[in-house]
């Protein structure tokens, strides 16, 4: 009897604390409205990295996925940091992660701790990477820090052509 109470109160203790690492990592990302002659929409790769700098899960990839032939992933390269931690040992498109690319303007998402690639993010400092390439145009990343595991105010980072303010927040 003594070591099913003590199995219940371990069981208990750990559903209790279970909430504390349940998040949702909150994201902005501003694509710059650019005036020039021939503008495309930029390749965005979003993806968490270790405190080691190794990919920790890739969490949205924006790319032109209805270009004929699928000749869109074949572009996908071009994000060159992304495409060698993570990228090349994906296959596209990936369901829940992939997605066409954005218009300027603000892009808020919000990605669930439950699902995808934040599921077994163990909690620790990590950062959040935006990087995004575009034809006819440049290649930029941004890295914004934060602490998964914990809720703390939010954290940016502003990019200088390809990408303008990145704001990451753990709720």
């Amino acid at each position: 009897m003594k070591r099913s109470i003590s199995l219940l109160t371990f069981a208990g203790a750990a559903v209790g604390a279970a909430p504390a690492l349940a998040a949702d990592l909150n994201v902005t990302v501003e694509i710059p409205r650019m005036t020039v002659a021939e503008y495309h929409k930029p390749y965005v790769a979003i993806w968490i990295e270790g405190a080691d700098a190794s990919a920790a899960g890739t969490l949205a990839v924006w790319y032109d996925a209805d270009n004929r032939e699928d000749k869109g992933a074949k572009w996908l390269k071009d994000m060159r940091q992304w495409w060698r931690k993570a990228g090349r040992e994906m296959s596209f498109p990936v369901d829940g992660v992939s997605g066409a690319t954005r218009a300027p303007g603000p892009q808020k998402l919000v990605f669930a701790g439950s699902k995808g690639a934040l599921k077994a993010l163990k909690p620790g400092q990590y950062n959040l990477v935006v990087e995004a390439a575009r034809e006819v145009g440049g290649h930029e990343a941004v890295r914004v820090p934060f602490v998964w595991g914990k809720a703390g105010k939010p954290a940016s980072a502003k990019g200088a052509t390809e990408l303008g303010a990145v704001t990451v927040s753990v709720k």
